[in-house]
């Protein structure tokens, strides 16, 4: 499966060594395509620059793991997504041009009420959500931190501290 990663995943994955960074990780070894543009990138670049700094090397050595495409802008045919704010539409946009299947965001504020659902025809996720619903080759039920234990939805400072 094709999935777009938004800014919060990458940032949650380069900061630290949590349930993000090994959700993707496992993602990867499980055989599935994991996908950004040039906008999170640059939006997960510029919030770790400030906010923890010595996580720019791990998301340097993420984004070579993934397939990075650079930004265009939203084609017209995503006005209907107009219950996003317009820097979400390029979110799903992109998604949609990157021909992924998924969308993982923590964004619970703009897409929670779409987990769950689909988007210009891409499904919505958070990372717990897409842990439940996509093949995996990891025994997730050994792992510290376990399903019961995330919530639906994360913070920079809910993954990976326990």
């Amino acid at each position: 499966m094709r999935i777009f990663l938004d800014a919060n995943v990458l940032f949650s994955a380069a900061k630290s060594d949590g349930f993000v960074r090994r959700l993707l990780d496992d993602l990867l070894a499980s055989g599935h395509v994991l996908c950004a543009d040039a906008y999170v990138a640059e939006e997960a670049q510029r919030n770790l620059a400030v906010k923890a700094p010595a996580g720019l090397a791990t998301l340097a050595a993420l984004l070579d793991r993934l397939e990075v495409a650079p930004v265009q802008a939203a084609p017209s045919a995503l006005a209907a997504l107009s219950v996003l704010p317009e820097k979400d539409r390029l979110i799903v946009a992109a998604a949609r041009r990157m021909s992924c299947a998924a969308l993982m965001t923590g964004d619970r504020t703009h897409f929670g009420r779409f987990y769950g659902s689909t988007l210009a025809g891409v499904a919505v996720h958070s990372p717990r959500s897409l842990a439940r619903v996509a093949p995996l080759t990891a025994v997730w039920c050994c792992a510290p931190l376990g399903f019961s234990d995330l919530p639906d939805h994360f913070t920079e400072s809910s993954v990976g501290r326990r």
